[in-house]
């Protein structure tokens, strides 16, 4: 006799239709990243991206940026302190990550950086696209005295000047910087930029160095340091200082503004050609710009090295980033995709590269805004000035242990 099919139970039907019933339901979406906040109270979003799938990744060189985060890892090791509210990881892990980087080998960048990190595409207010500028360390003539060949006067940081420090202050300034000096008990704001480029100023308060033209003078103080060649022979270099407080104006919007230079044209090269062609609209055209820049003279023996950066360490032509340190700490490595100038400045090219976050500027605020570091010399002075280029920004993030 065939063996008695048992006919199935309620609860038997019940549970197979269910199981069936998951079997065929689809699979759950990942939700999609939320926000999070960075030590500036900015909100971001950090997306998961596969090195794979990053476009120009693996045609990229990654020794320079390796060296130049080497650089970075002599301070990260000592104090990783920089980390600590910031969303991309624990300082911890990365003391951890720099002490394997100490040991890496140029050859072996490649795997260092993906076996040690984790890439996140960088989003804020569902806007992934920002903009990318470049600036250069300028080469420059100069003198130790005055003359009517060397007549535009640059300046350390004078003895009236007081600089605010707005971590001593937190809580009143909010982060700001200030600056002024004190008058009668009080401090009152500093003078201006068309105020110290007076023959009154210059005889209160002896200048570095005098430079070719105050065309000169303006740049670099936008370039925030330069290399002067004395009429010695020897090189020094100016190295940024501090700041008269007073907020920083870009001059090309006003050119924009009144019809001088179509907005789709402007660069630095386009802004020093207009003053060449006015020379008698190039002093007011600076003075809209009331911020000026003091520096501190610094020897220049090796010629091959560049200028300290805001993170304190030398910056590395093609690598190095400024960025906003209110939304990333310094050494963070950022890749970076963007449209960049040509060679000589003539045309723009797509670029995909590690950068390393080591520097900053007045004008450098936002989540994907960056200024690339192109060196020092004509052809850096070319691509940086005609840099201004869609990006679009991915931070590397040590995995967690």
């Amino acid at each position: 006799m065939p063996p008695r099919r048992l006919a199935p139970t309620r609860t038997a039907v019940l549970l197979i239709a269910a199981l069936a019933g998951l079997a065929a339901a689809p699979p759950q979406a990942e939700p999609p990243p939320k926000p999070v906040a960075t030590k500036g109270g900015q909100k971001i979003t950090l997306t998961p991206v596969a090195f794979a799938d990053l476009a120009g990744w693996k045609a990229d060189d990654l020794k320079p940026a390796l060296a130049a985060f080497k650089v970075s890892c002599r301070g990260i090791r000592v104090d990783a302190s920089r980390f600590i509210d910031h969303p991309y990881g624990t300082p911890t892990e990365w003391r951890g990550v720099c002490g394997l980087a100490v040991a890496t080998k140029p050859a072996d960048a490649r795997a260092f950086f993906e076996t040690n990190f984790e890439a996140f595409a960088v989003s804020a207010s569902r806007k992934d696209e920002g903009l990318v500028t470049g600036y250069y360390e300028p080469e420059l003539e100069g003198s130790r005295h005055w003359s009517m060949l060397y007549s535009a006067p640059t300046y350390g940081v004078p003895p009236d000047l007081v600089m605010v420090d707005p971590v001593a202050f937190a809580d009143i300034l909010n982060g700001r910087r200030m600056a002024g000096k004190v008058v009668d008990g009080k401090l009152v704001p500093y003078e201006t930029r068309a105020e110290i480029e007076t023959a009154a100023y210059a005889a209160r308060i002896k200048p570095l160095v005098y430079l070719r033209s105050p065309v000169d003078s303006f740049f670099t103080q936008i370039q925030g340091s330069g290399r002067v060649h004395l009429t010695d022979g020897t090189w020094i270099r100016l190295a940024y200082a501090a700041q008269n407080g007073h907020p920083y104006s870009a001059i090309g919007s006003a050119l924009i503004q009144r019809g001088e230079i179509e907005a789709s044209k402007m660069s630095m090269t386009a802004i020093r050609d207009w003053m060449r062609v006015n020379p008698d609209k190039a002093e007011a055209l600076m003075d809209l710009n009331a911020s000026y820049v003091f520096f501190v003279e610094q020897k220049l023996d090796d010629l091959d090295l560049g200028p300290n950066g805001a993170e304190g360490v030398p910056l590395t032509p093609d690598t190095s980033m400024a960025i906003d340190p209110g939304i990333y700490p310094y050494g963070l490595p950022i890749f970076v995709t963007a449209d960049i100038a040509k060679a000589h400045g003539a045309g723009e090219e797509p670029m995909a590269r590690l950068r390393i976050a080591q520097d900053t500027g007045g004008a450098i605020r936002g989540v994907v805004r960056g200024d690339l570091f192109f060196g020092w010399g004509r052809e850096a002075e070319l691509r940086a000035g005609a840099t201004k280029g869609a990006a679009r920004f991915y931070v590397l993030k040590p995995k967690a242990a």
